[in-house]
């Protein structure tokens, strides 16, 4: 069930907002707070006692402006820490953010309980004044897909699930929608998708969904793989735990698209989504390590590891969306190992020729607290994904910039577009943090949501 904002400010309970050794207010003051040791320390909480034993409200701790810049949605926090029932701020401090406030509170009450009882209701918060309510639940609501689509596993979110949970979200925003999958992958020209998910036991497809008649043209490319074992470059063990997520990129763009769609964006724009999904699976007919296969565009790739499969299927699928030459292309993908070494889990790479492009991402992504980091296309390691016998590498080796050769690689497939913006995103909570439980999160979304008015015009 989705959160929403409770409805009636009257029969709230206050709650205080109070810094690191801070003062307390008047009106929650007493020698009970003192008693408790409430310092005012980030998500420190103290429930304040009425005359006769109930609740007359809480003091929530904000901590100083250096614990600030150790974290984001703070206020997540009250939402899992606080009593259930109906709360509202008794103030709003200075340089609090309400929307990011009112956005952590509601992010907080994510549970994924498709297969286990959540963990019960929560404290609900009264909508600070001046906030979007509709726009801050649509935001919730397409991360709350994101996140469900990644954290189901791979028995219950394989191709076909994936396929229908589009079609499901088509059908809920009047969006069209087509799927060619099978042996007409070949006779329809997507043949490095094919080749990748022909092992699997579902068989690989590519979604493509619609909305909007008029406006700039967007396009969004989501990789898909619904499990990765790493083909015949099998991963080991411990680094195919948690393969479910490797169709982050496509989870997060249809959680993207369900905020566009929510917010009114898609009346505004011409919207085309792409998702080629596939298992990487191991079987007879999988694909090998030193196969040449040809392309969409009718570049020659040599794999030099199958376990580098998603920007083979994300390749024929910028092709084809750079044929119909949009104003902006946007890849999302769980693409390397390279780009959580440089950067962790928390801070994807984007990586755009355009600047103009880049500092409005950049911008909004700081602005809405869902950060993102620019990183180039760096054209002196073009040499790096050429080898001998094809046009290009889906693997080089050497162990180097592993994410800027992954995103030169996608980008020879997306010449044609007017602007091309690629992020190489985790989509996953590794521990438990504010507002983002362990599991599937989007990363990028909210940004792209914040930049889209600026960089489509």
């Amino acid at each position: 069930m989705l959160p929403e904002f409770a409805a009636n400010a009257d029969d709230a309970l206050p709650l205080w907002l109070v810094a690191r050794n801070g003062p307390v207010p008047e009106e929650a003051a007493g020698d009970w707070v003192k008693a408790s040791g409430f310092s005012g320390k980030a998500g420190q909480i103290c429930l304040l006692p009425d005359a006769k034993g109930g609740l007359r409200g809480a003091l929530f701790g904000m901590g100083d402006s250096a614990q600030s810049k150790r974290g984001r949605f703070v206020m997540a926090r009250a939402a899992s820490g606080l009593p259930a029932g109906d709360w509202r701020l008794a103030d709003l401090p200075e340089g609090l953010d309400p929307d990011e406030a009112a956005l952590g509170w509601l992010l907080a009450h994510y549970s994924f309980d498709r297969y286990k009882a959540g963990g019960g209701a929560k404290a609900r918060l009264v909508a600070p004044k001046g906030i979007d309510i509709d726009r801050l639940q649509a935001i919730a609501s397409g991360e709350f897909l994101t996140r469900d689509l990644i954290n189901t596993p791979a028995n219950d979110m394989g191709p076909d699930a994936l396929e229908q949970a589009a079609r499901d979200l088509a059908a809920e925003i009047g969006a069209d929608i087509a799927v060619t999958k099978g042996d007409a992958l070949i006779s329809e020209n997507f043949p490095l998708i094919h080749a990748v998910g022909r092992a699997g036991a579902q068989q690989p497809r590519l979604i493509d969904m619609t909305i909007g008649d008029s406006g700039p043209t967007l396009v969004l490319v989501g990789k898909g793989v619904c499990f990765d074992t790493g083909g015949l470059n099998l991963k080991p063990g411990a680094s195919m735990g948690i393969m479910k997520k490797d169709m982050g990129g496509a989870a997060t763009v249809l959680g993207l698209v369900k905020m566009l769609a929510l917010t009114g964006a898609t009346d505004r724009m011409r919207l085309r989504v792409l998702i080629p999904a596939v298992e990487n699976a191991v079987a007879g007919n999988a694909f090998r390590p030193g196969d040449v296969l040809t392309s969409r565009k009718g570049l020659t790739v040599e794999i030099n590891n199958t376990d580098a499969e998603g920007r083979l299927v994300l390749a024929d699928a910028l092709t084809l969306a750079a044929e119909s030459a949009p104003d902006l292309l946007i890849s999302y993908a769980t693409l390397t190992g390279a780009a959580r070494v440089a950067l962790g889990p928390d801070i994807p790479p984007f990586y755009c020729d355009d600047d103009a492009t880049a500092t409005a991402l950049q911008s909004a992504a700081m602005d809405v607290a869902d950060p993102l980091w620019r990183m180039p296309f760096w054209d002196p390691y073009e040499p790096m994904i050429e080898p001998d016998i094809a046009d290009v590498d889906n693997a080089p080796g050497g162990g180097m910039a592993g994410s800027i050769t992954a995103a030169l690689f996608l980008r020879r497939f997306a010449q044609g577009a007017g602007r091309y913006v690629h992020l190489d995103i985790y989509g996953w909570q590794p521990k438990p943090a504010p507002g983002r439980p362990k599991g599937g999160v989007g990363q990028g979304a909210r940004a792209l949501l914040a930049a889209l008015p600026e960089v489509l015009g």
